[in-house]
């Protein structure tokens, strides 16, 4: 049995350019999850072509992300990727070696936080 679309929601990414086409501000908005004109710096967009079997992605951050918040951004990203990945595969072994990667990138970017 083949799945009804019952409803639709929308989320809302508005990217400020300055003259060069450079990201200078964003803002994102999703109703459904009460966001609403919410600043961003940066975002990384996913998505899967299923008749060409391939990613379209878009990756975008403002002069104003500092490194130290690059990095953290990557971090996090990384950690939500693994569970992301385990909730819709199952594959916990694998998830948990791309968690331990992400401690290493962690450490060697120097952002764990101090004991």
């Amino acid at each position: 049995m083949e799945d009804k679309i019952v409803k639709t929601s929308e989320i809302q990414i508005k990217v400020g350019l300055n003259e060069n086409n450079l990201p200078i501000g964003m803002k994102w908005s999703a109703p459904d999850g009460q966001m609403d004109n919410a600043p961003a710096s940066a975002f990384m967009l996913s998505l899967w072509d299923p008749k060409e079997k391939n990613t379209m992605k878009i990756d975008l951050w403002t002069k104003e992300m500092s490194i130290e918040e690059m990095k953290q951004f990557f971090h996090q990203t990384l950690l939500t990727m693994a569970d992301t990945f385990e909730k819709a595969t199952g594959e916990t072994l694998i998830c948990e070696d791309l968690r331990d990667y992400c401690y290493h990138f962690a450490d060697k970017m120097q952002i764990l936080p101090e004991e």
